[in-house]
C-alpha cells in the first residue's frame, strides 16, 4: 500500500474520532474507568506484596547446634553434664558451627550471610526481650556452665514458597540439634499472595472484556454511519483491508487516549489514598508511584492498543462478511 494511501486512511480514522465525539468520549470514559480499575488492582497487589515481603524477612528459621547444652539439656534421655563426653555431640567450638553454617548456605533459598549466635549472645538477647526488667535475676546463668542455651543460627529465606521443604533440608544438615520456625507464617502469606494474584487476574480479565466490548461498540456505530459508503467503496473493488485501515486507526487512537487519561486519574487517585493512609497510619513502607508510572503507562497502552485493534478488527470483518457486499454485485 501507498505511503498516501496510509495518510489519507489515517486522516479518515482520526476524523471518524471527532464525527463521533459523542460514542468516542462515552468509550474513552468506560476504557478510562477500565484502565483506573486495573492499574489501582496493580497498585494494591504490587503493595501487597511489598509489605509481605518486608515480614518475609522477619520470618526468620532458628537452628540450634548439636552440643554438649543439647546433649545435657535433651527433651528425651538427658545425660548429667559431668558424664557427657566428646563424641556425644558434634559442634565443640565456633569453627565447628561456621562449617555448618556453610553447609546451611548451600542449600536453595536460603539467602546468604546466615547469622552465628552464640550462646552468650542468645542470653543477652533474651534478657533483653522477654525477661525486660528482671534480668538481676537469672545472673546466674551467666556463671561458667549456667547457660542452658545452645550455640545456634538465624536463617532467612528468600521466599516462603517452599518454606517447608527448605526448613525440611536445613533439619537434616549434619551438626543441627533443633530447627524453630514460623511455618503458620509461612502458609498465610502464600495463602495471601495466591489470594491477591488470583483475585488480580479476575479483575484484569473481566475489565479486558468490558475494554473490548465498548470499543467495538463505538466502531459499530461509525461503521453503520458509514454503511452506504463502504459498500461503494466494496463495489468499485477496494480491498477489506483499505477499508478496515481507518477503523483500526480510530480504535487505537481511542486507546492511546484513554490510556493517557488513565494514567493522569490513577495518579491522582493513588496520591490522595497513600496520603491519607500516610496520615492515618504513619506508614512509609508504600511502592512510591514514579517508580511503577512507566510500566503502568506501558500497560495502559498496550491495553489500549489491543482493545482497539481486536475491537475494531472485529467488528469490521464481521460486517464486511455478511453485509459489507450489498452492492459488490452492481
Amino acid at each position: 500500500m501507498k505511503l498516501s494511501s496510509m495518510r489519507y486512511l489515517t486522516k479518515e480514522g482520526i476524523k471518524n474520532i471527532w464525527v463521533n465525539r459523542l460514542m468516542t468520549i462515552a468509550s474513552i470514559g468506560v476504557l478510562v474507568a477500565c484502565m483506573v480499575l486495573i492499574g489501582l488492582a496493580m497498585l494494591i497487589s504490587f503493595n501487597v506484596d511489598l509489605a509481605l515481603g518486608n515480614l518475609e524477612k522477619q520470618n526468620v528459621v532458628m537452628v540450634f547446634f548439636n552440643d554438649k547444652n543439647s546433649v545435657i539439656y535433651a527433651d528425651e534421655n538427658p545425660v548429667d553434664a559431668d558424664k557427657v563426653t566428646d563424641d556425644m555431640y558434634l559442634i565443640h567450638n565456633e569453627q565447628e558451627a561456621r562449617e555448618v553454617i556453610a553447609e546451611i548456605e548451600k542449600i536453595a533459598n536460603v539467602e546468604k550471610g546466615v547469622e552465628y549466635i552464640s550462646k552468650e549472645k542468645a542470653l543477652e538477647n533474651l534478657k533483653e526481650s522477654v525477661l525486660a526488667g528482671k534480668e538481676q535475676y537469672f545472673d546466674f546463668l551467666d556463671e561458667e556452665g549456667g547457660n542452658p542455651l545452645s550455640d545456634g543460627a538465624k536463617i532467612t529465606l528468600s521466599s516462603m514458597e517452599n518454606f517447608e521443604k527448605t526448613v525440611e533440608k536445613i533439619s537434616k544438615v549434619k551438626g543441627i540439634d533443633s530447627v524453630q520456625s514460623q511455618a503458620d507464617i509461612a502458609k498465610t502469606i502464600n495463602s495471601i499472595k495466591s489470594g491477591v494474584s488470583v483475585a488480580g487476574t479476575w479483575i484484569i480479565a473481566i475489565l479486558l472484556v468490558i475494554s473490548l466490548v465498548i470499543v467495538s461498540n463505538t466502531i459499530r456505530v461509525t461503521m453503520y454511519n458509514r454503511k452506504l459508503q463502504i459498500s461503494i467503496m466494496k463495489a468499485v473493488g477496494a480491498t477489506d483491508a483499505f477499508i478496515r485501515i481507518p477503523f483500526v486507526v480510530e480504535g487505537v487512537v481511542i486507546g492511546i487516549i484513554s490510556a493517557l487519561l488513565s494514567e493522569c486519574v490513577v495518579y491522582f487517585c493513588y496520591r490522595l489514598a497513600i496520603d491519607t493512609i500516610m496520615g492515618t497510619l504513619g506508614t512509609t513502607q508504600i511502592v512510591e508511584f514514579g517508580d511503577v508510572a512507566w510500566l503502568l503507562l506501558g500497560i495502559f497502552a498496550i491495553i489500549g492498543v489491543i482493545a482497539g485493534i481486536i475491537g475494531s478488527v472485529v467488528m469490521i470483518s464481521k460486517y464486511l462478511r455478511k453485509e459489507g457486499s450489498e452492492f459488490s454485485a452492481i
